[in-house]
């Protein structure tokens, strides 16, 4: 498994949290290590596509058709890779990767929790992204 840097920062925007991201992304893959860029929102929504951008900020839409943080652009521009969906995480995609496993019978008759149901998927999730 590989190694994870968390970048962080409050509930504050535009302090420059992904522009930093992305420049540490730059640095670490001029080093010659394999480096992917993850952005994990905090918003119930599924997808950025359908906030309000005076809110949110612009959309930026991934290769495969998602509608993401404008961050995913820094992070592609910076690193020079494309990124997908599997770069861009909402605690929405969360809780709806977790019902539609219960729908699925993925749970087998468990009691749905917090632990370890969605902290499972939050892991699982970011884990995507090294695939």
């Amino acid at each position: 498994m590989g190694k994870f840097v968390f970048v962080t920062g409050g509930v504050l925007s535009g302090l420059g949290k992904g522009v930093m991201a992305a420049s540490l992304g730059a640095l670490l893959r001029a080093r010659g290590l394999s480096v992917t860029l993850q952005k994990i929102d905090p918003y119930l929504n599924v997808d950025a596509g359908t906030m309000n951008p005076y809110e949110h900020g612009e959309v930026f839409v991934t290769h495969d058709g998602l509608e993401t943080d404008l961050d995913i652009g820094h992070y592609e521009r910076f690193t020079h890779q494309d990124l997908s969906r599997a770069n861009y995480l909402t605690t929405g995609q969360v809780y709806w990767n977790v019902i539609q496993r219960e729908r699925k019978g993925d749970y087998l008759g468990h009691t749905v929790q917090m632990v370890p149901h969605v902290t499972d998927a939050i892991k699982r999730l970011i884990r995507r992204a090294q695939e």
